[in-house]
């Protein structure tokens, strides 16, 4: 047998072990390519004005490189040291480490950038698909081209040499170290068996657990007014970060082992061939993974996490864009407002205003904030501005004129500040101050956000004290504007063309807002976010269960004479294959679950401050990354099948 027929060999047996590994190279590099090819597309020059489209494109390459090369070298780690034994036998027959070397580089330059250039046709293939999906999110008006770039050929071959090159320089330093013996025993000697829970594993479990949970509950209590001010808010956050991540290594490290030995001391000893298969085997190998498990379940709570955020924004859009504008176009001047309905006349689009005077006035409402300690506090609640506006402004409210209600307020803003059920404000002009008897807050919204200070509550006080308020006015706190008015267009069809006659009319004038306009661009901004996001999370999900699926076809190489044995006891290859499910239930299951827990709990936290749905879109979100991530621990139980089938 010559070199090329040994290549030839070699090529054809690693292709058929390792095609998920060549189906992940030719996906990266589709989806890199596929990047780069958005980023010097002609049409995301349509969205340089909102949304910085190729800026943004270019920043989520680098990322995605960062994903394909760690995935790369970690596979390639994995596999040249499947291959010690191998190495160890040309050596045995009197090749030298260069000549070993040599024929490992041409087999992987064959490997490697022939499925670079399938990659790269494929990437060109949907390039024109992932852009109409990015129009489409974004609803940028531009035409999808299926158009092939050079600049993008270019930076994909350079990105990926270099990949090559470092995994070239990895295989170098690796058969250059090692010794014909240490060869033959790499295998045996991958995986750190335990046979016995030790006191320390103990505590180690319990703190893992402990850990998680205070992080957890640190996140529930993140926003409830317990932590003021940047700085407490910033420890906070880093002290969730550094305990969730801690105690989610110390978990792997030794709370798995703990729980699964407890379930085995409760059977006293009699364990099936299930547990045989799955908890046992567990046990033994979940603690030397500690550290890859801990990185493959942070950066998965990380990308269901901001993918679970941007979804919430990107589908609370409309929602959002109704409670910051509460009308379909917003205008805090009457000139202007007079203008823009005297075009609508002219076009003939029947519409409904809303006219409300309002003013700016000295507020003390330390007497309702829940746990008010003005040391405490980064802001003086004992001396803010507040707009005030009349009962007669909203049509089913009675004040008396001892007596005051809150309206306009959100969301995010109550999660800092925790108004009590009742208690007295002060409101004060240039000379006089009127005590009134607060009594709630309203789930109603008149004024838009902008002027009321993003979200402040806005004071409805009795007419009465409105006109004494208004007589007393400090004119050193008042805005540019006194009064709002609000134009609802009476047929939804009209209301695009009403928008392009506000936009002619008024445009960008300071206070000035269209809610079609504020909807469509928290649209454009969270749409690319979010195509980003689950682009890079649909990258690391691909590389992070490929690395799972590579460990278990090194544990089932392993445990292949086990099999042998068992199959010789008696026990048929359903029986086997029964535990082989529960096994790869746990090896997947525990870490997506994880990982789902850390993103629900990081997404609960904050969720508020990104939209006014949370439930669907983060189900939505989880589902599918659960569903897509299942796909390969059905791959590792056909994987296992075939060696259980092999094994007599």
């Amino acid at each position: 047998m010559n070199i090329n027929q040994l290549i030839y060999r070699n090529l054809k047996k690693n292709i058929k072990n390792y095609y998920l590994y060549v189906f992940a190279l030719i996906f990266s590099v589709a989806l890199y390519f596929a990047f780069v090819t958005l980023q010097y597309d002609p049409a995301m020059d349509e969205t340089k004005d909102s949304i910085k489209g190729a800026a943004a494109i270019k920043t989520a390459s680098v990322f995605l490189i960062i994903i394909v090369s760690t995935f790369l070298l970690y596979a390639n780690t994995m596999f040249i040291k499947r291959r010690s034994k191998e190495i160890g036998l040309f050596q045995l027959i009197g090749m030298t480490k260069g000549k070993i070397f040599q024929i490992l580089s041409i087999e992987n330059v064959l490997l490697y950038f022939g499925s670079m250039f399938i990659g790269i046709l494929l990437g060109f293939s949907v390039s024109r698909l992932i852009m109409m999906i990015l129009i489409k999110i974004t609803g940028i008006e531009a035409e999808a081209t299926l158009s092939f770039s050079t600049n993008a050929f270019i930076q994909t071959i350079i990105v990926f040499l270099c990949i090559y090159l470092l995994i070239m320089l990895m295989n170098f330093i690796f058969i250059k170290r090692q010794s014909i013996l240490s060869l033959f025993q790499i295998i045996s000697s991958t995986e750190q068996r335990i046979t016995k829970m030790s006191i320390l594993q103990i505590i180690i479990g319990i703190l893992g657990i402990g850990f998680i949970s205070f992080g957890y509950y640190l996140s529930s209590r993140l926003f409830s007014g317990d932590f003021v001010g940047m700085n407490e808010l910033f420890i906070a956050m880093a002290t969730i970060l550094g305990s969730v991540i801690l105690g989610t290594y110390l978990f792997y490290k030794g709370s798995v082992s703990f729980i699964f030995n407890l379930i085995r001391k409760k059977k006293d000893g009699y364990v099936n061939i299930n547990d045989v298969l799955s908890l046992s085997s567990i046990m033994f190998r979940m603690k030397s993974n500690s550290l890859l498990l801990t990185i493959i379940t942070t950066v998965s709570a990380l990308a269901i996490g901001l993918l679970s955020l941007s979804y919430i924004s990107y589908y609370s859009a409309e929602k959002t864009a109704e409670q910051s504008v509460p009308n379909h176009f917003s205008i805090p001047d009457v000139g202007n407002a007079k203008k823009f309905t005297n075009k609508l006349e002219r076009n003939q689009i029947d519409y409904s205003s809303t006219q409300v005077q309002f003013i700016l006035s000295h507020a003390d409402i330390s007497n309702i904030i829940e746990g008010y300690d003005e040391t405490n506090m980064n802001y003086d609640t004992g001396n803010t501005t507040m707009t005030v506006i009349s009962e007669y402004e909203i049509d089913d409210l009675d004040i008396q004129e001892n007596e005051t209600i809150f309206i306009n307020s959100n969301d995010a803003l109550l999660q800092f500040m925790s108004f009590k059920d009742s208690g007295d404000i002060k409101l004060s002009g240039k000379n006089q101050s009127i005590e009134l008897d607060y009594l709630r807050i309203e789930d109603k919204s008149i004024l838009p956000t902008r002027i009321t200070g993003g979200g402040f509550p806005v004071a409805v006080v009795d007419h009465q004290v409105f006109l004494q308020l208004l007589e007393d006015i400090d004119p050193s706190i008042q805005g540019e504007f006194t009064e709002y008015v609000g134009v609802d267009i009476t047929q939804r069809n009209q209301l695009d063309h009403a928008d392009e006659i506000f936009q002619e009319t008024i445009g960008k004038w300071a206070g000035h807002e269209s809610r079609l306009e504020v909807s469509t661009a928290q649209k454009q901004n969270m749409g690319l976010i979010m195509f980003i996001v689950g682009f890079l999370g649909l990258s690391f999900l691909v590389t992070s269960g490929c690395i799972l699926y590579f460990k278990q076809m090194d544990e089932s190489e392993e445990e292949k004479s086990s099999y042998t044995i068992l199959r010789k006891l008696g026990f048929t290859q359903r029986d086997l294959l029964r535990g082989i499910r529960a096994k790869q239930l746990i090896n997947f299951g525990i870490p997506l679950l994880v990982g789902l827990s850390h993103s629900y709990f990081a997404v609960k936290s904050g969720w508020f401050f990104f939209g006014t749905e949370l439930w669907a879109p983060m189900i939505i979100v989880m589902l599918l990354y659960a569903v897509l991530y299942s796909i390969f621990a059905i791959l590792s139980v056909l994987y296992y099948k075939r060696v259980i089938k092999e094994a007599l």
